[in-house]
């Protein structure tokens, strides 16, 4: 590439595929494209589900998850990650040592366990593994408090558990934890980052729809997108929150099958951002 050539900003994320669309890889890249950024994708199991909830799930070979990531690295490159379900601990090992091959520094882990119906999308053993080869490679993790209260093996039902819970998840290994606070009861959301020593906390009120299917990776490949824009972590939140916001209050009068329902992720699209630049990738 020569000097002041353009490029787009480059997300992968690496996530299972969803055959309703509204989560999983099909969330990230729609997100991706909305944001103005170039989406690729390194899918880590195909699943059968629907608004209802998940039918079967089928990981793919690890071998041909290390091809897709260094396919795209490779040539493409990458700008951020987006990491998504990660069925099984082998998984999480051949993502990690991709991380440290291709030396991807933006890196966002929502460490999906369950689908917004219940569904378990994660063995148990996998846990151990998730947290001690990815989370010291993870610029942020963005668990809910399901996802946070299993990582921790405690319950977590009142904001008041909202800063210890983010705090013993840095001391597991976390640079930076979004703690969302959607499942809390009441009338207002509330989340919050833990950047290094610093909390900042988000209160909004509680957008009523039934169409909540991807928020967790919509929001995650979000940040990602703002990441590879190169903003700053908090930034990349704040932007990432008011996208999220917009694209459920644009889709909660749709029905979308009987169930949980998808985002309104093409809301406002933005056109593909084109950036100047005059490295090799």
């Amino acid at each position: 590439m020569t000097d002041n050539m353009k490029r787009y900003a480059r997300v992968l994320t690496i996530a299972g595929s969803d055959s309703g669309g509204g989560a999983g890889i099909q969330a990230d890249l729609k997100t991706i494209a909305a944001l103005g950024c170039y989406g690729m994708s390194a899918i880590t199991a195909i699943t059968a589900q629907n608004t209802l909830g998940v039918r079967a799930i089928e990981p793919l070979p690890p071998a041909i998850l290390a091809a897709q990531i260094d396919a795209v690295a490779e040539d493409i490159g990458v700008d951020a990650v987006k990491i998504g379900m990660l069925h099984n601990a082998e998984v999480v090992r051949v993502v990690a040592d991709a991380i440290r091959r291709h030396r991807f520094e933006r890196v966002v882990l929502d460490p999906v366990m369950v689908a917004t119906s219940g569904d378990r999308l994660i063995a148990e053993d996998t846990l151990a593994v998730l947290v001690r080869e990815l989370f010291p490679l993870a610029t942020v993790i963005t668990p809910n408090l399901d996802e946070a209260g299993w990582l921790l093996e405690r319950k977590l039902v009142d904001a008041a558990a909202l800063e210890p819970a983010a705090r013993d998840l840095q001391a597991l290994g976390a640079r930076a934890v979004l703690l969302k606070g959607g499942h809390l009861p009441g009338d207002e959301v509330i989340d919050q980052l833990l950047d290094g020593t610093t909390i900042q906390r988000w209160q909004a009120a509680r957008i009523a729809s039934r169409n909540t299917h991807g928020t967790g990776c919509t929001l995650s490949s979000a940040i990602a997108c703002g990441l590879a824009l190169g903003q700053p972590l908090r930034e990349a939140v704040v932007s990432a929150r008011g996208y999220v916001r917009a694209a459920m209050e644009g889709g909660a009068d749709v029905r979308v099958g009987s169930g949980h329902g998808p985002l309104n992720h093409g809301f406002a699209p933005q056109a593909a951002i084109k950036r100047t630049c005059s490295a090799a990738r």
